[in-house]
């Protein structure tokens, strides 16, 4: 049975719609309204809260942790400073990716290590000939995630800490409502917005904190289901639907490198050796075999293939995560493995991964869609991530 977060009793009491989810074991909102809609428009329009405590969270310590890091990370974390946040992914010896997650430096021996999947073995048994600890704080610690265009006015009043001041994956401390709390900037939504990392006894107070003083702002208790049409706006991954842990995968074709999943910005390959590394150079050299790109599906041809049912057009009130064929020419050269209809920016969207040769923008392609019971194909284009990036994000 899944577990309750520390801060369940009040999703609980504002999810009338009683639309639930597992996420990693716990009990997760999926939408507090029969609808997302509310939800959406708060994170775009003013500011949502959101429980992401079910994040897996791992406490790294120790003389040797910068090293440790930095030799199981794509990204060289001896170089992240105190005080700072950084995002990638980390690899098996063959340079496929297990898992992405953020990284926090809070002190020169305190590292925070986030995943989407359980990754607390493996990172014990790459310590082996390391001085340093590793310590699952998933169960210890409780995280809200407040996004949006008012969550930095909301956050400032709710919270004794600077946050006026505080830069785009920048890390702080201070108090809510009298509890210590860690504050991240950063989030899932690709939205100017924060994160607060407190203990689960202080849970409740934090909370009733935050969404008192949101109040006047606008501020919505969020769910799952408006947050995966923010990320997908921004065009991030999700592990288990745009990419799967290496760790899982049954066949060498369900694997993925971080070039294939649009994350080779994240990869520091001049340095000491890491996990992955040789493998991802001869992939450099070799060229890339396929690569996560973003479509908008033209809306002129999707009115085209409900017309010929007899049927107006039709979009999915809720993000899509069932993989669809993108063809080009009439033979398949990938697949679109996530998508929503964006009411901020009035397009249909697709995260999709494709054949070397097809990836550059403007490529016109073609993905299936489902009319009627009947399969069909309508256009797309491949244009550039994210699809919405407001500058509110970093400033």
């Amino acid at each position: 049975m899944p577990l309750q977060t520390p801060f369940h009793p009040r999703t609980s009491e504002l999810c009338t719609s009683l639309l639930w989810k597992e996420w990693a074991g716990y009990h997760a909102v999926c939408s507090y309204d029969t609808v997302n809609d509310r939800e959406y428009i708060a994170f775009r329009h003013a500011a949502g809260l959101i429980d992401v405590t079910p994040l897996m969270k791992y406490e790294v310590t120790g003389k040797d942790a910068p090293s440790f890091l930095a030799r199981v990370m794509v990204r060289n974390i001896e170089k992240l400073r105190v005080g700072r946040v950084t995002y990638c992914c980390w690899c098996d010896d063959r340079g496929k990716v297990l898992d992405d997650g953020t990284i926090t430096r809070w002190s020169e021996e305190h590292f925070r290590v986030t995943s989407n999947s359980p990754a607390l073995q493996w990172l014990q048994r790459c310590a082996r000939g390391f001085e340093v600890a590793i310590h699952e704080s998933t169960d210890r610690i409780g995280v809200l995630a407040l996004q949006g265009p008012a969550s930095r006015t909301i956050l400032a009043a709710a919270a004794e800490a600077e946050i006026e001041g505080l830069r785009f994956f920048r890390a702080t401390t201070g108090m809510v409502a009298g509890k210590p709390v860690e504050i991240t900037r950063t989030g899932y939504t690709g939205d100017l917005g924060f994160e607060v990392w407190t203990a689960n006894e202080n849970a409740l107070p934090v909370y009733d904190a935050i969404m008192k003083a949101g109040k006047i702002h606008g501020i919505e208790p969020c769910g799952l289901d408006a947050m995966d049409v923010t990320r997908i706006e921004a065009g991030f991954v999700l592990h288990g639907v745009d990419y799967f842990s290496a760790r899982t995968c049954m066949i060498e074709s369900q694997k993925s490198t971080p070039f294939e999943i649009g994350l080779d910005w994240a990869v520091q390959l001049k340095r000491e050796s890491f996990v992955g590394q040789a493998a991802i150079l001869a992939e450099q050299d070799r060229g890339v075999a396929r690569r996560l790109v973003g479509l908008e599906l033209d809306w002129d041809d999707l009115e085209r293939v409900f017309e010929e049912s007899g049927l107006p057009p039709e979009v999915p009130r809720h993000a899509w995560r069932d993989p669809l064929p993108v063809y080009r020419d009439g033979r398949q050269v990938g697949q679109a493995t996530s998508g929503a209809w964006s009411s901020i920016l009035k397009k249909n969207l697709a995260l999709a991964t494709v054949n070397k040769g097809w990836s550059e923008k403007g490529t016109e392609l073609m993905i299936e869609t489902t009319v009627d019971f009947e399969r069909k194909k309508m256009k797309a284009v491949v244009v550039p991530k994210p699809f919405f990036d407001p500058e509110r994000k970093r400033t």
